[in-house]
């Protein structure tokens, strides 16, 4: 029975204490503030989560491959700053400027995983965290440091427009998680990323490519940063190069270590990264509607990362042990 019931946690791709945790913040929020539970507070929560949502997805598929993108944000923030640059320039077209964000994000992405598989940089730690740098002055300059308003519509309805009051950009989400899942547990690619990061051995003498995989996960991420940028965007009105260096990339890493990615690889899931991302969405809406100091707002921030990879860490061990135990008592 036991087993059944871990065999059912783990088909739903999420923990029952993930989800019991999202819960008892909720309840935690709307005792401390009578306007968290409000329909116009839950929106602004679905429309603020959307760009956490959409980076979270490329993260959790670097770290299914047991590595890590930490210029996610800094992406975003390019892409949005290079539609500003657009209209620095007198363009009005606002699909132009959602296909120029989508390519160069795209291209930035793909640029990443060549750096780790075809140029053999030791660990995409090194090469992420150098293209975060790289574009977070890229961002500066393609604006001349000036905060850009003034988008046309095309640019910001993705990230602006609702119907009946609910985000289009998280109904856009919830599809693409859906979209994801089918992805990652239904086709040949989505298997190979698992077993990049599970088993990079029996990978290779499965035939797959793994330089051919890891380079698809960093090109995906890639985009997911410039859809992301496109919303925060259009939910602001505004680009802002200062923005790059915001910690973006932890929230992603922490929403996926939460619902149960690993820094070891092989592990996570689409189900278990909604419920994290909502977790970081929630936490800092509390924060906002309970006026919390920036101060404390990093410091507690700072504690749910380092929780987060404690998880980790404790799950890796109890697994480990569970692992070694079976072995032994087969072996009997």
């Amino acid at each position: 029975m036991a087993k059944t019931m871990t065999k059912k946690k783990s088909a739903n791709g999420v923990s029952l204490g993930t989800l019991a945790a999202l819960v008892v913040l909720c309840v935690l929020l709307a005792i401390a503030s009578p306007n968290f539970l409000t329909f116009n507070n839950i929106m602004s929560v679905f429309k603020q989560t959307a760009f956490n949502a959409f980076v979270s997805v490329g993260m959790l598929l670097c770290l299914i491959t047991a590595g890590i993108e930490l210029s996610v944000g800094a992406n975003a923030i390019f892409c949005s700053c290079l539609m500003g640059m657009m209209v620095q320039k007198g363009v009005t077209s606002g699909i132009a400027m959602v296909i120029v964000a989508l390519v160069a994000g795209t291209a930035i992405g793909l640029i990443n995983g060549l750096l780790l598989t075809r140029l053999h940089l030791p660990h995409p730690f090194v090469s992420t965290l150098g293209m975060k740098n790289v574009l977070w002055g890229a961002a500066l300059l393609v604006t001349g440091s000036q905060m850009v308003s003034g988008f046309p519509e095309g640019a910001t309805w993705f990230g602006s427009a609702t119907v009946g009051g609910f985000p289009i950009s998280f109904i856009c989400v919830i599809i693409l998680y859906v979209g994801m899942h089918i992805f990652l547990t239904k086709t040949t690619l989505g298997r190979s990323i698992y077993c990049v990061g599970g088993n990079p051995e029996a990978a290779r003498l499965s035939g797959i490519n793994s330089a051919n995989v890891l380079t698809f996960c960093y090109t995906f991420s890639g985009l997911m940063a410039a859809i992301a940028g496109i919303v925060t965007t259009g939910r602001s009105g505004i680009c802002n190069g200062t923005m790059a260096i915001q910690p973006y990339d932890t929230d992603a890493i922490a929403a996926c270590i939460i619902g149960g990615a690993s820094f070891m690889g092989g592990k996570g899931t689409m189900a278990g990264t909604m419920v994290g991302v909502l977790i970081i969405g929630v936490l800092r809406n509390g924060f906002t509607l309970l006026a919390f100091d920036s101060a404390l707002q990093n410091l507690v921030l700072g504690l749910v990362i380092i929780l987060a990879v404690l998880m980790d860490v404790t799950r890796e061990r109890m697994e480990a042990k569970a692992r070694r135990m079976a072995a032994a008592n087969s072996a009997k």
